[in-house]
């Protein structure tokens, strides 16, 4: 089974992502964006979802499928991308961290809090995928 999470990491905006200050994605017609599920689910609940758990969630909420381990197990059974493809870090400039046992936690580019944790030693820094090619 493949997983998306990471562990003692921190995820920095795309390069080229194009906000200055972190943005918190909109509505998109009737329905919430991927985006916008992303946003919530992480910044209502921080350091509560593993990656894998919020990727799947969304597909399960967005397909009509319930929760359970064989449609997990179905969905894992191929690589999917991680949050360095997330509009939230390629889009909308948040930073994620993801602590020791992968849980998540949503910063705001300009906070302080961000700034502490891209400087940490400890933790493995990532980017994440620029939106154009160079």
């Amino acid at each position: 089974m493949h997983t998306t999470n990471y562990f003692n990491a921190f995820l920095e905006p795309a390069e080229d992502c194009p906000v200055l200050e972190s943005e918190i994605p909109k509505m998109r017609g009737e329905s919430k964006s991927v985006a916008l599920l992303q946003f919530e689910m992480i910044a209502h609940h921080p350091y509560q979802y593993t990656s894998d758990e919020v990727l799947f969630s969304i597909y399960a909420l967005r397909n009509n499928l319930s929760q359970n381990q064989t449609e997990k197990e179905i969905f894992f059974s191929r690589g999917q991308a991680c949050f360095r493809a997330s509009p939230l870090t390629k889009r909308y400039g948040w930073g994620i961290h993801f602590d020791e046992k992968g849980r998540m936690a949503l910063y705001n580019f300009d906070s302080p809090d961000y700034q502490k944790l891209k400087n940490n030693p400890d933790l493995t820094l990532v980017k994440a995928m620029r939106n154009k090619r160079k």
